[in-house]
């Protein structure tokens, strides 16, 4: 089982490892996956041998909190990863104005005798050199004390030997003021007892402004730290947008409205025009069109009616409808892909786990430097203030912000980048693996090509009409339900032809349809159907042969006891799918069609999209064994299909993509979601994993060099031959700023766009959800202008041509004082009165012209 827990108190790499080592103890525990940017962690677990209390209980015993995200506890919905981040920042942003306010002073004090800055004449002279310190140390208490969670934390891990960044931070912090409060007390002794060499000495030997300037200085790190966390985050601030707060649910015969988090599987929602619907469920009244292209990419809306599935986040159009909801709070389509942006940004690529394992080993390896470094000054002999101060720049300067940073950052970033763009990472695994994938192997039908039948030729017999052939094609699939009459009805629809009745219909299983038109007997099918009947073809029957040859099927069409004609229907390719694959060539990866169609078919379609490598007739099961035989032969393989027939192929894959997002099968049996259903995304997916995985290796050689120069510096290994020393106040500026640097560095990932050499589909932009829930606004605004207006919406079933257009148009016009527009896409009819006219009125006008009103509003 796998839960997520909010986890507290962390702040570097060498917390989140004691945090994962704390828990991996547990028996039970399979994995943990530790986010230190936004402060939690995946446990997967047997929930027979450990409890969510029992991993809290760890953390907890490690000198971390922990808790269960408050949706899993069963209370209210907990804050976004954005409020938390927000939230953070503000917190860290008092801290920080509150260390400079103090800070600035100090520091000017301090420095004021050597920068020649004018000073108040009672700080100036040695008489006053106990008020000068007294002052110094005042002023450094506030910083200290703003800053103390680094103290409180620093010590506790230190005392049950698990040191972390904070310690570091406490021990050098502390060093400082504690020396001191220790020249303080020899000032006072050299006043005490005239000795002016003494209390000059240690007037100067201050630092209270270093340990002042180390806890500010930090404190702006982690200001910059917590922005890039929110940031990082915008992709699931976005996503979590577009759901909206509240729904409208049927209870007792009322329409009450109640926050999306209280509607219950079972309810029956109320959904109008312009609305964003809140939950998942499936329609149990009223047709509609709904826009889910922030799903699916898909931006022409999809015709709703009853028994048809409805997805959360999506915004209806046209048609008020009612739902039963199905899916709701996490188990949504909406949630699934939030939760999965959030999990690729909780998991740790291997690249990750080692820089954990540095961080884990590198803390008290600092530690034995820094004391290492004491002591060795004091043998060779200098004062014990010159060896304190060397030791408090080691621990200063080391300190593993950035080092811990490099990895997770980018990883955010990059995750998020991808979320922007419609390519959701299931894990940072699959972000590092997809790198080095060099075959790509593609399912067929809905991945290379639409999915949908689509008619692609129309052929006449000799001395018979196009129209004629139409006309008889859309009569006789009408009643069909075989998904190659769509394709003919739409088409049919598009040329305006409008279907006549056809009497006596009959399906013939695997040969076509047969019925009776104007009492003369018609025939749709393929030539085993003709040929039963004493059809001859003629030369149709080659032309059909040809077709089949490029992957069409051909439908042949007959009436009164000879053939009309025949329409050639093919699931036709993506428009994007041959450029995608030319990409993918470019980028040296090979690519591999599976299908289980037939060879004929599944060669016509590899030339169309330009993919040599094609294998046709292969059952599910087998392509799993290929894509096994592929990673046998020493390839790193990505598998690309629909997350359904594909899951086992999906499963043995380096890194499984699944086109088409939102689906329960395909976030489950892959690595890699694209919601736009397009391939293009894919060669997109694997430049943003080579892109994310440069950064990290980028930001790691940076921090490690940084520690590599900066540790031997503070020490004083140039000390001897150079007089160069670090003075821990300017370590603590430099071990700041390598943390700026790294998460600047990340953060160039935001800039991220794929590099296409031929005609490339524009990117997803950032202000897509926004545009998407303006639409939504404007929709409704408009909706309601127009009911203030005397405008009337009719929504109308049986409307099948531009003829059924005229009659409705006709008998709406007819009615005193009306204006009517009618649109056959959508089913309705729009109406501008300039009187009033009952929707009686209006109902019975159109029922009288021999179609159905569904709605009128």
């Amino acid at each position: 089982m796998k839960t997520k827990f909010n986890v507290t108190g962390m702040t570097c790499s060498a917390c989140s490892a004691h945090v994962d080592k704390s828990v991996r103890k547990l028996e039970g525990v399979s994995d943990v996956n530790v986010n230190l940017l936004a402060n939690s962690m995946v446990v997967d677990y047997d929930e027979k041998t450990v409890t969510p209390e029992e991993i809290i209980k760890a953390v907890e015993k490690g000198g971390y909190g922990a808790s269960l995200p408050a949706a899993s506890a069963g209370e209210a919905p907990r804050q976004s990863a954005v409020d938390q981040a927000n939230e953070e920042t503000r917190k860290v942003k008092v801290r920080l104005i509150l260390s400079f306010v103090f800070m600035i002073p100090l520091f000017y004090l301090a420095m004021g005798h050597m920068m020649s800055w004018p000073l108040p004449a009672f700080f100036l002279g040695e008489e006053n050199a106990l008020t000068y310190a007294f002052t110094q140390f005042l002023l450094c208490l506030p910083v200290a004390y703003v800053n103390r969670k680094y103290f409180i934390n620093g010590f506790k891990t230190l005392a049950r030997r698990s040191p972390n960044m904070d310690s570091l931070i406490a021990i050098g912090s502390t060093a400082a003021i504690v020396y001191g409060v220790y020249a303080i007390y020899k000032i006072g002794w050299g006043l005490g007892h005239g000795d002016s060499h003494m209390v000059h000495q240690y007037s100067m030997d201050l630092y209270f402004e270093t340990s002042a300037m180390i806890l500010a200085l930090i404190t702006l790190g982690k200001f910059l730290e917590s922005r890039s966390k929110g940031k990082t985050s915008e992709a699931i601030t976005k996503l979590m947008d577009l759901a909206p707060k509240t729904a409208t649910v049927e209870r007792d015969g009322q329409e009450v409205e109640i926050p999306v988090e209280q509607v219950q599987a079972g309810d029956i929602l109320v959904v109008r025009p312009g609305q964003s619907l809140p939950v998942d469920g499936v329609i149990t009244e009223g047709t509609t069109a709904i826009d889910e292209s922030a799903l699916t990419g898909e931006s022409i809306p999809v015709e709703k009616g009853p028994g048809d599935r409805v997805t959360g986040a999506s915004i209806n159009k046209t048609g008020f409808f009612k739902f039963r909801a199905d899916k709701v709070g996490q188990d949504t389509a909406l949630q699934q892909i939030i939760r999965l942006v959030e999990e690729a940004g909780a998991s740790k690529a291997p690249i990750a786990k080692l820089a954990d394992k540095v961080s884990g080993v590198f803390v008290p390896a600092v530690i034995g430097i820094a004391l290492l470094t004491f002591a060795v000054w004091l043998l060779m002999g200098k004062t014990f203030e010159f060896a304190m101060s060397m030791g408090i720049g080691v621990l200063v300067i080391s300190c593993p912000c950035a080092l811990g940073l490099a990895t997770p950052t980018a990883i955010m970033v990059g995750t998020g980048k991808g979320a922007e763009q419609g390519i959701l990472v299931r894990s940072a695994q699959a972000l590092e693996i997809a790198r080095t994938v060099d075959t790509v192997v593609l399912d067929k039908t809905g991945t290379v090509t639409k999915g949908k039948p689509q008619v692609t030729q129309v052929i006449p017999a000799p001395g018979v009409a196009e129209e004629e052939l139409l006309q008889l094609a859309a009569a006789l699939e009408r009643p069909s339900e075989h998904p190659l009459a769509e394709a003919v009805l739409v088409y049919t629809g598009e040329k305006g032809i409008c279907p006549v009745p056809v009497e006596e219909f009959a399906a013939l299983s695997g040969r076509g349809a047969k019925g009776k038109l104007q009492g003369e007997t018609a025939l749709a099918g393929n030539l085993l159907l003709m040929q039963e009947e004493g059809i001859e073809p003629g030369d149709l029957a080659q032309a059909g042969e040809k077709l089949a040859q490029k992957g069409n099927t051909p439908l042949y069409f007959a009436w009164k006891g000879r053939i009309i004609g025949l329409i050639a229907v093919a699931d036709v390719i993506k428009e994007t799918s041959p450029q995608a694959v030319k990409e993918l060539e470019k980028m040296g990866i090979q690519v591999v069609m599976l299908t289980g169609d037939n060879q004929v078919t599944a060669q016509a379609i590899g030339r169309a999209a330009g993919i040599t490598k094609v294998i046709a007739g292969v059952m599910p099961q087998d392509k799993e064994r290929h894509v096994r035989q592929l990673q046998e032969q020493g390839h790193k393989v990505a598998m690309v299909g629909d997350g359904i027939n594909d899951a086992p192929a999906l499963a043995r894959a380096d890194v499984g993509i699944a086109i088409g997002a939102g689906t329960d099968v395909a976030i489950e049996s892959a690595d890699v979601v694209l919601m736009h259903s397009d391939l293009m995304d894919v060669p997109a997916a694997i430049q943003l994993s080579r892109a994310t995985i440069r950064n990290v290796k980028q930001n790691l050689f940076w921090a490690l060099l940084y520690n590599s120069i900066g540790i031997p510096l503070a020490a004083g290994v140039l000390y001897p031959a150079f007089g160069l020393r670090l003075n821990p106040m300017f370590g603590a500026a430099a071990m700041s700023m390598s943390s700026v640097c790294v998460v600047s560095n990340a953060l160039r990932l935001k800039f991220f766009r794929p590099r296409f050499e031929g005609k490339a589909l524009p990117a997803v932009p950032q202000e897509e959800i926004e545009i998407i829930n303006t639409n939504s606004i404007e929709n409704k605004q408009n909706h309601e202008s127009e009911e203030k207006s005397m405008k009337k919406t009719i929504m109308i079933q049986g409307m099948m041509c531009p003829n059924c257009v005229k009659h409705v148009k006709n008998a709406l016009s007819a009615l005193p004082g009306c204006q009517v527009e009618v649109d056959l896409e959508k089913g309705m009819a729009q109406v501008e009165m300039s009187q009033p006219v009952s929707d009686d009125t209006l109902r019975q006008a159109v029922t009288d012209a021999g179609y159905t009103v569904t709605e009128i509003r």
